[in-house]
């Protein structure tokens, strides 16, 4: 049975431009888009996908609840 919310973490990759989203609650999961809106978008798909194809659902019409995490770091040069 799949715990009641599942923990994804989204990194931005700066050399590919894109999000890059794994997760240890869902088995499998490597997925990456170029914004975050489209990243939530395609983890609307896999994530119930996954979990079947894995056995981790017990009925596969159960509501899944995911909860994204993003982490971007970035660094700007003070103006002199």
């Amino acid at each position: 049975m799949a715990p009641s919310v599942l923990h994804v973490q989204a990194e931005w990759d700066p050399e590919a431009e894109v999000w890059v989203a794994t997760s240890d609650d869902v088995p499998g999961l490597a997925t990456e888009a170029g914004t975050i809106e489209r990243l939530t978008e395609k983890l609307r798909t896999l994530i119930p996908e996954l979990l079947e194809a894995n056995r981790v659902l017990s009925d596969p019409r159960q509501e899944v609840v995911f909860e994204l995490t993003s982490h971007r770091q970035e660094s700007v040069r003070l103006a002199s």
